[in-house]
């Protein structure tokens, strides 16, 4: 199991494709609230349901002053599918060698049906502009984390 950060800690660096083969760097997301999100797979039912999450409370995150980040080992092809099949309107950022995942502390053994396997632990941090962890949430689920989060972050709906 990889180390799993703490609040208080510097986000780990990274430098990613987007969906468009646009490198985002960590450095570029500094000077605005960040919630980078990890999630196992793109257009998966759950994955699809808290993109979709996301997507429709993207207006009061970004009223609040924050971005939306998500970050999965798919390729950019597939992000770009994911995209414009659900109508995503926030970055979607291609981590093929789950590096930045283990960095996070993301990438490890979990439960999937009953049996430990080794992948990706859905979780979400926060970062400040400054690129520091304001919250670390591992294992969450995704059906009803959105409200979850925004309710921890004091956002109204």
């Amino acid at each position: 199991m990889t180390q799993r950060l703490e609040p208080g800690t510097p986000a780990p660096d990274f430098s990613l494709l987007d969906q468009d083969g646009d490198t985002v760097a960590l450095k570029d997301l500094r000077g605005q609230k960040t919630i980078l999100y990890f999630y196992p797979a793109a257009m998966t039912p759950g994955c699809t349901t808290q993109a979709c999450d996301f997507r429709d409370s993207i207006a009061s995150l970004q009223g609040a002053g924050y971005r939306v980040v998500g970050v999965s080992r798919d390729e950019p092809a597939k992000l770009a599918e994911f995209r414009d099949r659900d109508g995503l309107t926030f970055p979607l950022l291609s981590d093929p060698d789950h590096a930045v995942h283990t960095a996070y502390g993301v990438w490890g053994e979990k439960m999937n049906y009953g049996k430990v396997v080794e992948g990706v632990i859905r979780s979400t941090f926060v970062l400040d502009e400054d690129g520091t962890i304001t919250q670390a949430l591992y294992n969450v689920k995704a059906t009803g984390h959105v409200a979850r989060l925004r309710k921890t972050l004091g956002i109204d709906a």
